[in-house]
């Protein structure tokens, strides 16, 4: 920026780098502010320079985070002045303060487009700019034919032709329809001519764009794009401006070989020749060097190619190059290489057979399975799983136990996942699978979903020389002192069925067996018992004659739970009893469950449907959109360029719904048998609402559940205000909703701003959880989205609408939600200052072809910012005398409050971090607290509160106290003894209305 003889701004930049704090900031700005605002009333009396002087000092204030809401229309008119000076502050202002459907823009589409079409290079610069950044529709309807013109112009520089490529590339991402494209396919082929690099690289940009949409038109580009990609790697003719590193044009090899994959394949065979010469050459001349830039520049290179080599189906002999290449790359101790070496070898083995090749480097790929860094875990795991067959999946299958005792809970779950699919599909013997899945079950417990152990039961179930070795393990793991409770699940059913087949074996009688599993009957959840009382039926069952003990026993616990208040508890308790005492009959009514038929494997098939975050499928989907042009489809892998080195970004990790624990050997089972004699296990619980009721886990609500779900047609639920007082203990005025939520929405969310897991919002189609933790200022939060249908939710958006008072950053929300799948999406905040407002999501989604939208308040909210702290009577009562009045110390009446007793409204206190200390007051019906308040103004400041309780003894039982009264309360400075404090702001004033924070929690 020309700032030479703006004496005026630089002064005003000085004076606001030379405030001691923001709040000197915030007045030194709104000063400003209000001059530039009274001289703009007047703007006929402004010299273009004055005028140009105060727009400046608009933007920089605008930089500096502040709202500027006047002087629009003056940035806007300066685009049409003569002169450089004043015309290159409207542009850069304009394209910085106005976005793309401001209305001041039209009234500068002429002047733009007058600048354009003229004759002065600088003036067509800035315009191809502002246009450009901003990329309205207005814009693209009225200028982007003039735009073309530009870019096609032979009489143009070529730095006016490569803005105007940029121009159009931008315009086309944003409107592609009203950008004319017919017959373009030409001209492009003509622009790939260009000589100048620089031309030619944002040319390409935009063929790049083009070809993703339609490449069918633009097949004459492609051998224009082999060219360039020969000239580049034999180095001829390029400038040394476009070296880097000795490098020529990285980025421009790397957009012609992108667009190079849009196209399905290459027919002519000289083109094709040509080509893989050029890719024979950067294959072999990419090494790993000392040099960071290099290796990132030419590894952007090596990594696109060997994608293109993936895309075109290249010969063995080069697919064989390209993964001893990489596995020379997953040896280097560089850990970004490694990455993109293991990352770039799993889509390989995806998409081409290189299964042979890779299967040499499986020791180095092991060793990467215990690198430090997780990303580089997953990939290795990632490609464990897609290099496994019969002839290695032993030792895989091995080393991924070994490995699961040491990992951490974020992986545990998907490698006891893969684990048990790959012991399923390549099982030398069954009995080594049953061997994996009891040990997968033995160490990871917690991660193992209820389809792993259903499976092994279908397998031992199926195979009746599997029963009694299954049986006998599972009895040696019951003798462990401490075992998970699915190993008490797996090991009750399997014994219940076949334990009679162990009883010549020692300690395998059925009074040994029974008093086994009875000892875990104390330790384990509701649904686990239901297991249990079937397998007592059954070992009495199996006990022909009858043992009077062991019969006596089991009744007893029978008749124990007749009484049971868990329904399904109760109902097997009285029918197992009944049936017991049917004598010889029981045989006949408890048999042995029959064959399962054959079907496909509930955990393959939940891994074909669910999206998780691996490699493989990134490639798989990236292959598809490259071939099809779905330019429309669900979670392509998208790769960026950072510093020349490529990145994909995938969605965020899927995690796999557990089935209802219901699905278990009982009579209510054996009530399903068809007449044909099979039973679908998966289909073995009617569906109800508890079918997902573990879909959140630990975050599942607590309490009743909502006994009514009605699903309905959906449009839009959500608040009537954005931001509304975040704690009222109210019911929220909410639109008329078409969906009706299950449980009220309020309440949740009410009962969320004194915990920090639970239900956000429900309906019949989906359940929005959350998890939070609170450190001072920061805060991590944790949505979890559960498809609760067999069929996707698609077009899933969510949008964080933020208080001021709250920085608030959401990362990507997958498009899709897979069927019966949950998403966790991760969500930071920081509190900037005090304030009772609240922050809003606004999320969408279709099921169907209804689209459902919601507007849900986050529990970020001021007490959650609060840290309790008790404090003595020498400290509190000195610095609360010290305080005079407002805004450091302020006193409210809090009326027409419910009524509370004494001992309710101190817990009430606690449950929003305020630490109430008793006896500090001599008077009993005062309430003393004390706690610590952040956010980044002003760090750590100490509230004090005295809660001043009047006692209406007609109205309420003796000794009960009614909350009525005057609220007494005060931030003060923090005590100088422990615990210690960090420094408050140097102007506690900063802390803005703090009599609002007890009135928020209030």
């Amino acid at each position: 920026m020309a700032m030479s003889g703006m004496r005026g701004l630089s002064v005003f930049i000085s004076d606001i780098r030379n405030c001691q704090n923001k709040e000197q900031e915030r007045l030194r700005v709104d000063k400003e502010l209000g001059n530039i605002r009274t001289r703009f009333k007047n703007e006929k009396a402004l010299t273009p320079y004055e005028k140009k002087k105060y727009v400046w000092k608009m933007l920089y204030i605008y930089m500096l985070g502040y709202d500027v809401d006047f002087g629009h229309m003056e940035a806007v008119s300066l685009i049409s002045a003569p002169k450089y000076p004043e015309k290159q502050v409207g542009y850069i202002v304009t394209s910085s303060l106005l976005h793309e459907n401001h209305d001041f823009l039209r009234l500068a589409i002429n002047t733009v487009r007058n600048d354009i079409i003229g004759r002065n290079e600088t003036f067509q610069c800035l315009a191809l700019t502002m246009v450009g950044n901003i990329g309205g529709r207005e814009f693209a309807e009225s200028l982007a034919p003039d735009v073309q013109k530009l870019l096609i112009s032979s009489s143009c520089r070529p730095l006016v032709r490569k803005k105007a490529a940029l121009c159009l590339l931008r315009l086309y991402r944003k409107n592609p329809d009203v950008v004319n494209v017919d017959g373009w396919a030409d001209r492009m082929a003509q622009l790939l001519d260009e000589r100048d690099l620089g031309v030619l690289t944002s040319s390409m940009s935009l063929l790049v764009a083009l070809v993703s949409n339609h490449h069918e038109a633009y097949w004459s580009c492609l051998p224009k794009c082999v060219k360039i990609l020969e000239r580049l790697a034999r180095n001829q003719d390029i400038p040394p401006e476009y070296t880097y590193y000795g490098i020529p044009s990285p980025w421009l090899q790397v957009k012609t070989m992108r667009a190079l994959q849009y196209f399905p394949t290459i027919e002519d065979p000289n083109t094709r020749r040509s080509l893989f010469e050029v890719l024979q050459r950067i294959l072999m001349g990419t090494d790993v060097v000392k040099n960071v830039n290099k290796n990132n520049a030419s590894h952007a290179v090596l990594f696109e190619s060997l994608a293109l080599v993936m895309h075109l189906d290249a010969e063995k002999e080069m697919m064989s190059q390209c993964a001893a290449l990489l596995g020379k790359f997953i040896a280097v101790r560089e850990p970004n290489i490694r990455y993109l070496g293991l990352e770039n070898m799993t889509r390989m083995l995806m998409v081409t057979d290189v299964q042979d090749i890779i299967k040499r480097h499986q020791a180095q790929i092991i060793t990467s399975l215990k690198d430090p860094d997780i990303s580089i875990r997953r990939r290795a795991l990632d490609l464990l799983y897609g290099m496994c067959d019969i002839s290695n999946a032993k030792d895989i299958v091995e080393e991924l136990l070994q490995y699961l005792s040491t990992a951490e809970f974020a992986m545990r779950e998907e490698l006891s996942l893969k684990a048990a699919i790959l012991a399923e599909k390549f099982a030398p013997d069954l009995s080594w699978y049953v061997d994996v899945i009891l040990q997968l079950i033995d160490k990871a417990g917690d991660f193992v979903s209820d389809d792993i152990w259903f499976r092994v039961v279908q397998f031992v179930t199926n195979n009746e020389d599997l029963q009694p070795y299954a049986a006998a393990k599972a009895r040696e793991y019951l003798d462990k002192p401490a075992i998970h409770e699915t190993m008490v699940k797996v090991s009750a059913y399997i014994l219940g069925e076949f334990g009679h087949l162990l009883a010549r074996r020692p300690g395998c009688s059925p009074k040994e067996i029974f008093n086994i599993i009875h000892e875990k009957l104390p330790t384990v959840s509701t649904s686990t018992i239901s297991i249990l009382l079937s397998t007592y039926a059954k070992i009495l069952m199996h006990t022909q004659p009858p043992d009077p003990e062991l019969q006596n026993q089991i009744w007893a616990i029978f008749k124990k739970y007749e009484s049971s208040i868990e329904v399904e508890i109760q109902q097997r308790a009285v029918e197992y009893f009944t049936l017991c005492r049917k004598g010889a009959d029981l045989m006949d009514i408890l048999a042995e469950m029959p064959k399962f038929p054959e079907r496909q494997s509930a955990l393959i098939r939940k891994a074909e449907d669910t999206e998780v975050d691996t490699a493989e499928q990134s490639a798989i989907k990236l292959r598809a959109q490259q071939q099809s042009q779905a330019s429309n489809a669900l979670a392509v892998t998208d790769q960026s360029y950072g510093n020349g080195t490529p990145t994909v970004s995938h969605l965020s990790p899927v995690k796999l719904p557990s089935t209802s624990s219901k699905v278990d050997n009982s009579l209510a089972d054996q009530r399903l048998y068809q007449e044909n004699g099979t039973l679908n296990k998966e289909d073995s619980v009617p569906p109800s609402e508890d079918l997902l009721s573990d879909l959140l886990g630990p975050l599942a609500i607590e309490g009743p559940p909502s006994s009514s779900v009605h699903p309905q047609r959906s449009t839009t639920s959500g608040l009537e205000d954005t931001v509304v007082d975040a704690t009222a203990l109210v019911p929220a005025g909410e639109q008329a909703n078409a969906v009706q939520p299950i449980g009220n929405t309020a309440e949740r969310f009410h009962a969320l701003c004194v915990k920090d897991s639970g239900v956000l919002y429900e309906d019949p189609y989906i359940q929005i959880g959350i998890k939070a933790e609170w450190r001072a200022h920061h805060g991590h939060l944790v949505l979890f989205l559960g498809n609760k249908n067999t069929s996707p939710l698609v077009s899933v958006q969510a949008i964080i609408l933020p208080p001021t008072h709250l920085k608030m950053e959401l990362s990507l929300v997958p498009e899709t939600i897979p069927p019966r799948a949950q998403v966790q999406c991760p969500l930071e905040v920081i509190n900037l200052r005090p304030s009772r407002d609240v922050a809003v999501v606004d999320f969408s989604y279709k099921f169907g072809n209804d689209m459902v939208n919601v507007k849900l308040r986050l529990p970020a909210i001021l007490n959650k910012f609060l840290q309790p702290i008790p404090v003595s009577a020498e400290e509190f009562f000195p610095q609360w005398r010290s305080l005079t009045g407002p805004p450091l110390k302020l006193q409210e009446v809090v009326r027409g409050v419910k009524p509370l007793p004494v001992l309710e409204m101190a817990n009430l206190f606690n449950s929003f971090h305020l630490t109430v200390s008793p006896g500090l007051d001599p008077n009993p019906n005062n309430l003393v607290a004390s706690t610590t308040f952040f956010s980044e103004s002003t760090r750590a400041m100490l509230c004090l509160v005295i809660l001043i309780l009047i006692c209406r003894l007609k109205e309420f039982i003796k000794e009960q106290l009614i909350v009525i009264p005057t609220v007494t309360h005060a931030p003060t400075q923090a005590p100088p003894g422990p615990p210690p404090l960090a420094q408050p702001a140097s102007n506690p004033a900063a802390l803005t209305d703090p009599g609002a924070m007890l009135a928020a929690l209030l």
